[in-house]
Formats: C-alpha cells, structure tokens, sequence
C-alpha cells in the first residue's frame, strides 16, 4: 500500500481514495454502496491491542503537481493574479492527509478499508514562502506523526520548483479521525512504532499539539470567563471610542485611521447539492474554495483594498457535519489587525429551515500581511 502511493499525481489522488474504501461517486448508487460499506464493520478491531504497529515509513507518500510540466493543469489552479489558488492548495492538502492515514492503518489481507477516516481538524498551516508561482512544479511529501486510539496527525510539506531548486512553500499539520464504515461511531486506528530518537521527538511535539488543543478548548468564553488581561483590553476599547461628551452608545466616536468591525463584513450562503458530494469525496466540503476561502479574500480584498498574501491559517475544528441538502450560512470578518497583518474570521453554521435551528459548524481564521506599510485598525462596535 505505502510502495503503490510513495509517488503520485495530485489528479490520481482521489482515485486511489475511492479504491481503497470502494465508495460510490453516483448519488443514485450511494444508498447501496453504504449498504456495501456497512458490511465491512465485521473487520474493525476490537481493541487497539489487535492492531499491528506501523512505522512512519509505512505512511510516507509523495505527491507531485505538475504545473511547470504540464500546462494543462494550471487553468485549474490559477487564479485572476497570476499565481495558484490556495483553496485548491487546501483540497489537495486535505485529500492528501486522508491517504496517508488510509496507508497508516492499511490491512492487506483486506479488499477495501473499513475505516471511514474523516477530517477533523486543521491544526495550523504555516507559509514559509508568499507567493505559490503558477506555472513551477509543486511537490507534497507528509507522513503520520502522531496517532491516539482512534485518531491521527499527518505532517505535510509543500515545495515548488524555481530558479532551479525545490524550496519549502508551506507546512501543514491535519488531525484525522476514525470512524466506522457508516460514520457513526470512532474505530481504533494502528498503534505507531518509534524508530529511532528523531522519530521519538516527533512523536512528542504530536503530543505536545494535542495537549495545546485541549487547553484551548477548555479556555474558551464559551466555557470560563475573560480574563483579567482579556478583561482590559476589551474595556480599553471601549474607552477609546467613547464620547465623552454625550457618554452614549449611540454616539460613539471612531478613532483616526480606523473603521468599525460592524463594517467589516461579507456574508453567504451555500447548499450542499449531490454534485458536491461527488466533487467533495473525502475532502470535507467546508474546505472548499467556494465555501471558505472565497468569501474569506473577498471581505479582505473589499475592506483591505490590496491583493492578498495568506502567512498563516490558524486551527480549523470541524464541530459537525454538513450533510447533503444543509443550508450553510457563512459569515467573514476582518476581526483583527496589528502592524502589517490582518485577521480575517469565518464563521460557518448550517440551518435547518423546517426547524429554523441553527447549529455552527466552524470558525475558521486566516491571517493576511497587508502589503502597504501602515494600516488603519479596526475598533469594537459594542
């Protein structure tokens, strides 16, 4: 399994997915090919213990995308500044991690994978290089780096050929789960085998990540309140906009080079057709560029007045699935800048109309360097 993927094209990547689970891309078959899929639930192990360990080596892949050689490709991934699209970037990273975990936890004695291994989240992309040329060739090469009990880190990297060498573009680290084969419920995944102390260090900065996400979510205001810090800041805002002269909401003042967060917005709305879960296969749909990063360079482009250069995507936790026939309110905000940089949020819920419940799903945040020197800040409109 790792020897058949350690060297592919970006074009055959979901193709070896679909062989490997055997799932439908016809809406018309998908019921009996859940059908088809459910049978293999007999083959999932009943403890981690019964699984062998596998070795990072196993799950090593790379994957090339040949856009200096083969120019065909490049209408697809070029966008309208003559550089690559990153939300194509961000699909092929994502179908890129759920092969390296199928080859994690690949059983050969079996036909096809009775795992059913979806995105999780997105810990952190870090761009080592602002500008992804549209006509070099890119290279991916990631393995696992880390596994639980039913879930798993894939380490990625990204590299371009120019000026005659391959150079690091970004580095990307996905956290993906296991379930079964019809997604109701977690699996146990291979246990991973150390080899050597590079290895080990690896392993450690995995456990590292995962107790940092930990810590985050029980940090949130959704669960414990500001603190002092957070506390201050937020009321030395206030103080900033406040007129003093009428001491009223409804007369605040908006401090010099700045313009209001309320004013800083875009706002969309997606419906999950078939067609999408047939393009979509295995690549979570809210990574779409349609869905996500559109809107997202649309309310930096309006608001920014620049041409946009991603330095960084911070984490991306998939809260709930949008299933087929989902209303998808999506929401874009320039929610922070400092220096050179501009934040921009999104925020993702579904809506069911029957029900009118609204249910978020995500809140992504990509952070932007503004390309003039000096850039006005954006004031809390409470």
């Amino acid at each position: 399994m790792a020897e058949g993927n350690s060297h592919l094209l970006v074009t055959n990547v979901r193709n070896r997915l679909r062989e490997i689970v055997g799932a439908s891309t016809n809406w018309k078959d998908h019921q009996q090919a859940m059908a088809e899929r459910a049978s293999l639930s007999e083959h999932l192990a009943g403890s981690q213990s019964e699984l062998p360990a596998k070795t990072m080596k196993d799950s090593e892949i790379e994957v090339h995308l040949p856009l200096g050689t083969q120019p065909s490709l490049r209408e697809k991934y070029l966008n309208y500044h003559n550089t690559v699209r990153f939300g194509r970037i961000l699909e092929d990273l994502d179908s890129l991690a759920v092969l390296i975990c199928y080859s994690h936890t690949w059983n050969k004695e079996l036909d096809r994978s009775p795992l059913s291994i979806v995105t999780a989240l997105v810990d952190k992309i870090d761009m080592r290089k602002n500008i992804i040329y549209p006509d070099c060739d890119i290279k991916f090469t990631g393995h696992v780096t880390w596994v639980g009990k039913s879930s798993i880190e894939a380490k990625m990297h990204m590299t371009q050929f120019h000026d005659g060498a391959y150079s690091p573009v970004l580095d990307a680290t996905f956290v993906m789960v296991a379930r079964d084969p019809e997604n109701k419920r977690a699996a146990f995944v291979n246990p991973l085998k150390l080899q050597g102390p590079e290895e080990e260090k690896i392993f450690q900065q995995g456990e590292i990540n995962k107790k940092r996400r930990v810590d985050l979510s029980t940090a949130s205001l959704l669960k414990v309140a500001p603190t002092a810090e957070e506390r201050t800041i937020v009321h030395s805002l206030f103080l900033n906009t406040l007129d003093t002269k009428t001491v009223s909401f409804r007369s605040r003042i908006l401090p010099p080079n700045s313009m209001w967060m309320e004013d800083a917005k875009m706002k969309g709305l997606e419906i999950c057709h078939p067609q999408v879960r047939r393009e979509c296969f295995h690549t979570h749909w809210l990574i779409k560029e349609s869905c996500i990063y559109s809107l997202c360079l649309l309310c930096y482009i309006y608001h920014s007045g620049s041409r946009p250069i991603l330095v960084a995507v911070d984490d991306i936790l998939f809260q709930k699935p949008v299933e087929i026939g989902s209303l998808l309110l999506l929401s874009s905000q320039v929610c922070y800048t400092e220096g050179e940089h501009i934040q921009v949020r999104v925020h993702t819920e579904v809506l069911d109309p029957l029900t009118r419940q609204h249910s978020t799903t995500n809140v992504f945040h990509f952070t932007f360097l503004y390309l003039v020197n000096c850039i006005g800040t954006f004031s809390a409109c409470c």
